[in-house]
């Protein structure tokens, strides 16, 4: 792999993203320790609040507060998103430096040091909190809440070799959330939701961390690759059954038969490009484990337009 480190570009970025051919220059380390020229964690960390949003609007009707919901998530998803990769890249500084895809980040690399990487992580939370007291009550509970995980995932590698369960505890909340800023409280569709979200991240995590497995091994971090080693099909399996049944559960809790019969059809096209992946799957090829990764943005799109059609009906 070639480094790139000294044009300042991450050597995973998007070829040609945006920060690192269009935004300003003082901005370009700042832009890619928030992972803005690698948007596909954007799209993961919002995708869960649009179907608890979509699912909530589908099971208690519509009301006008639901478009700012749905612009304040995607705002609060970039934000949050950036906000927790800042913290990621600072704790894992020096596990970053000593692994061959991630030593071009801007802290390892020295684009950022570690004082300004914290003021930016400072800057980039508060935006996001100010979005979030616009929500009801318990809605800014729960937003509050996600911190924890979110604050314990980067050492999660350290300690268990499930760091994805941590991961997707975090990427996955914003079900909750939605659905809370929509309705004004929980229920068990949301849960199920959520769960099921969880359910995907370790399958498409799990695919991520095959890049890495090698160079994890070699400096003592533990990941599900690590644990799955060369036979990770029967657990992605699992994981994608899991997934489907979960949202297909939260469907038809949440809806009438007609609205959850199209909302189905939805889970289980989702379903069904987990299942395109796991086919063509080899880990030991690094580049495709990547681009499997980056599709998961259309696997999460999948079951929106029906969970819309459905809020139709």
């Amino acid at each position: 792999m070639t480094d790139t480190s000294d044009q300042g570009q991450v050597a995973d970025a998007v070829k040609g993203n945006w920060v690192d051919t269009r935004a300003p220059a003082w901005s370009r380390p700042f832009l890619r320790l928030s992972r803005a020229d690698r948007p596909i964690g954007t799209w993961l960390l919002l995708l869960p609040c649009w179907w608890g949003l979509t699912l909530a609007v589908a099971a208690t009707g519509f009301r006008p507060v639901a478009i700012w919901i749905a612009l304040g998530c995607a705002i609060g998803a970039f934000l949050m998103r950036g906000a927790g990769c800042t913290w990621n890249d600072i704790a894992d500084r020096d596990i970053d430096a000593s692994v061959a895809r991630t030593r071009s980040r801007p802290i390892p690399s020295g684009q950022v040091g570690v004082r300004g990487a914290l003021t930016w992580l400072a800057a980039q939370a508060l935006v996001s909190f100010a979005i979030l007291l616009t929500f009801n009550g318990s809605a800014i509970a729960l937003g509050i809440l996600s911190l924890l995980p979110v604050a314990v995932y980067p050492f999660a590698k350290r300690f268990t070799w499930w760091p994805q369960v941590f991961l997707g505890l975090a990427f996955n909340w914003g079900a909750l959330l939605a659905w809370t800023a929509h309705t004004g409280s929980l229920g068990w569709p949301p849960v199920l939701l959520y769960l099921g979200g969880i359910a995907w991240t370790l399958f498409y995590d799990t695919i991520y961390a095959y890049q890495d497995v090698e160079d994890d091994a070699l400096i003592g971090v533990k990941s599900t690759a690590r644990r799955f080693g060369d036979t990770p099909a029967p657990w992605l399996r699992g994981f994608l059954v899991t997934t489907v049944l979960l949202i297909s559960g939260a469907v038809l809790l949440a809806l009438d038969p007609v609205p959850a019969l199209v909302a189905l059809v939805g889970v289980w096209a989702m379903g069904w490009h987990l299942a395109w992946q796991l086919a063509r799957l080899d880990i030991t090829d690094p580049a495709l484990c990547l681009t499997l990764f980056r599709a998961n943005r259309t696997t999460g799109l999948i079951p929106l337009p029906f969970f819309a059609i459905a809020a139709l009906l």
